[in-house]
């Protein structure tokens, strides 16, 4: 009963080994191509901010800072972030929505500098590229980790649980087998006594 019992569990086992191992393939599949995401996201976003944030300064420069500060603290736009779960092969990654609302106040385009105007719309241009390169930052991690967990429970089935069940399974077989030979033995012993004795 033990053996029969060991050997369903070896093949559940196996068939788990062959779906975790696939599940492997496909998240280092998954992982390779959001790196590669990442990377061509992360190139754009260093590429940008310096030139978002020259603007600013040009805008400061070309006016003064009073009034540059003036100028943002009197408009205002409300930005509403949603992050929204999903799913890459059983992993629960975040999804940043942004919507940006109506703009309210305003600043006199007399006494500032056009690249204010300028550093506003290429803020907001560029705050979406950056909640993105966030987004895909925590799907990497999380896939790493993911990956991680995987890989040792593969390793756990394959050089530790399934040698040992197969060790275990030759183990009973060897037993019976002996226990076998050991009791056809014993009755070739028998039948061989009861034939002397029925020769006498």
């Amino acid at each position: 009963m033990e053996l029969l019992r060991l050997r369903r569990r070896l093949v559940v086992a196996r068939r788990g080994h062959k779906l975790l191992k696939d599940k492997l393939d496909g998240l280092m599949k998954e992982f390779l191509g959001l790196a590669k995401a990442y990377k061509t996201y992360r190139f754009a976003v260093d590429d940008e901010l310096p030139y978002v944030m020259k603007l600013f300064v040009l805008a400061e420069a070309s006016s003064s800072r009073a009034i540059t500060e003036d100028a943002l603290e009197n408009t205002r736009q409300d930005i509403q972030i949603v992050s929204r779960p999903r799913r890459i092969m059983s992993v629960v990654i975040p999804q940043l929505d942004v919507t940006f609302g109506d703009v309210t106040g305003g600043y006199s385009r007399i006494h500032t500098s056009p690249d204010l105007d300028k550093a506003i719309v290429g803020l907001r241009e560029f705050l979406p590229k950056i909640l993105k390169l966030a987004e895909l930052e925590q799907t990497l991690r999380l896939m790493a980790e993911e990956i991680e967990k995987t890989r040792r429970r593969v390793n756990a089935l394959e050089h530790t649980f399934i040698p040992r069940m197969i060790e275990t399974i030759k183990f009973i077989t060897n037993k019976l087998d002996e226990m076998e030979r050991s009791t056809t033995t014993r009755l070739m012993k028998i039948k061989n006594q009861r034939l002397a004795q029925d020769a006498m």
